[in-house]
């Protein structure tokens, strides 16, 4: 610039709450009508691209889902946008295929019944335009492939032109009528040739093979590819894949074990919390996840409300972590709910590996994997819930197991809660958005915007309390919590950083701000 001034820019400030509109609907439950157990929701994952989503159900079956608006100008979305080419429609998804995952089954040596439910579904490496996914219930996973295949058809049969009448039938005056060993005439029905038949001299005067062909109508077909099983004598709660591609880990509550995707006869146990006697258990496994970028780095959550972070260099058993994250209690603030409520039911990296995002029954945290002293924000998702803990308790509602998902550019943070509403925070510093959603063609019904206190540099070692609406027994819209109908599922489109997927019992529903 002239005179030597340089231009300063002004830091900018944390980003607008953004304002969420529905998208799409699948399976919509009518008014009044009966939500089979069968067709509840029980996973929910978006492939690395954005471009697929997968479903798990109850009833053991997936169901896949792929994009369809990336296609409308011939490039993708994604490059249209960096090119400021003007999109006019939101993001939009449709049915692609399903396929049955899993059956119940029975142990005889347990005398145990295994649910065919999904408990986790997770995307593996695409490969020549093949889909691969990873599904598990309570016991065992199985590694699927699901490709366009080519259908195969019946052509004309191989019969003299001259004799072939319409799409390949023939004539019946065209072939002479085959003679039987006693001089009577055959009927014309092939199978109803009887012990005693003797093929003419010369033989039959044409012999119908079908010719099968390839046509250019495709079929997607799933087929499963290897079943990993027999690993676990507990019921399986989290599976995640490496970055390395080629293995992944299965949890369930006190054993941690590492596959090969190419090996399914084998697994090595990496993580063994069980004590040599069960009667000294405290504290249970809850969830495991990859590091998305070091193919050596885990951690893993507990019942206790601790996060373990371990390194797969340091020895083949990691009975021992790296780093512990953990909040230390206030004084004075136990009572009997205190570990229940402090359990953690979910936890997930980051796009860059850089935090770690848990939920707890009643709080969202976030933390840093350089500072172990504390997570560096809180986000309270429905505090007015603490009155109702005994209720709760007594209903088995504080037993609920709630997801959570970080957005792909790591600037908020989602949850699900009951009456079938999530709540999406602000995390980026000085943010205040606190928005709740409801899962329903209209999710800004029950919106309700409170105060919150804007949160500090996520390097900052003080925490932040981030609060939602607090009123004692009631929900964001003043009305009583219904905890029949609760969101546990949701996922966070990993490119469209505005898009969110959540399930509703039977439902699927997509929304983007």
């Amino acid at each position: 610039m002239d005179g030597g001034d340089e231009e300063v820019t002004a830091p900018a400030g944390p980003p607008q709450p953004l304002d969420w509109k529905f998208s799409q609907v699948f399976g919509e439950r009518i008014a009044g009508e009966e939500v089979q157990e069968v067709d509840i929701i029980s996973a929910i994952e978006f492939d690395k691209t954005g471009d697929h989503l997968a479903t798990g159900d109850r009833g053991g079956r997936v169901v896949l889902f792929e994009r369809t608006d990336a296609k409308d100008h011939g490039v993708s979305r994604r490059d249209l946008e960096r090119m400021d080419y003007p999109i006019s429609r939101h993001p939009e998804f449709r049915y692609k295929t399903e396929f049955q995952s899993h059956e119940p089954e029975f142990d005889y040596l347990k005398s145990l019944e295994i649910e065919e439910k999904i408990n986790k579904i997770r995307w593996c490496q695409t490969a020549n335009s093949a889909l691969f996914l990873l599904s598990t219930n309570d016991k065992t996973i199985k590694f699927w492939k699901v490709q366009e295949k080519k259908v195969k058809k019946i052509s004309d049969m191989n019969l003299d032109p001259s004799k072939a009448v319409g799409n390949g039938s023939v004539a019946s005056s065209s072939i002479p009528k085959p003679c039987l060993v006693n001089g009577s005439s055959f009927d014309g029905s092939y199978n109803n040739l009887s012990n005693d038949f003797v093929f003419p001299p010369r033989g039959l005067p044409s012999l119908r093979l079908p010719v099968v062909v390839t046509s250019q109508e495709t079929n997607l077909v799933a087929r499963c590819r290897r079943v990993y099983g027999h690993a676990h004598d507990y019921h399986i709660n989290s599976i995640s894949n490496n970055s390395d591609g080629e293995t992944f880990i299965s949890a369930d509550d006190l054993r941690i074990n590492l596959w090969n995707l190419e090996i399914s006869s084998q697994s090595f146990n990496i993580v063994d919390v069980k004590p040599a006697n069960m009667e000294d258990l405290t504290e249970v496994i809850t969830s495991a996840e990859f590091h998305p970028t070091h193919c050596n780095m885990l951690a893993y959550s507990s019942s206790k409300g601790l996060i373990r972070l371990i390194d797969l260099r340091q020895s083949a058993l990691c009975d021992s972590h790296t780093k512990l994250f953990e909040e230390p209690e206030a004084p004075g603030s136990r009572s009997f709910f205190t570990e229940i409520i402090a359990s953690i039911s979910d936890i997930k990296f980051s796009k860059d590996g850089r935090y770690i995002l848990s939920r707890d029954y009643m709080t969202l945290k976030l933390w840093d994997i350089n500072m172990d002293t504390g997570p560096v924000a809180t986000f309270q998702v429905h505090e007015y819930l603490r009155p109702k803990l005994c209720d709760l308790y007594e209903n088995d509602s504080i037993f609920d197991k709630f997801e959570c998902c970080p957005s792909g550019d790591g600037l908020r943070v989602a949850t699900g809660s009951y009456s079938n509403l999530f709540r999406v925070f602000g995390c980026a510093p000085g943010s205040t958005e606190s928005t709740t959603l409801e899962a329903n063609k209209n999710p800004m019904r029950r919106q309700v915007q409170t105060p919150s206190r804007p949160s500090r540099p996520l390097s900052s070692i003080t925490r932040v309390v981030r609060r939602g609406s607090e009123t004692p027994g009631v929900d964001a819209n003043g009305s009583s919590y219904d905890f029949t109908t609760k969101l546990l599922h949701l996922a966070w489109n990993p490119v469209e950083k505005n898009l969110i997927a959540c399930a509703a019992a039977n439902s699927l529903y997509m929304y983007y701000a």
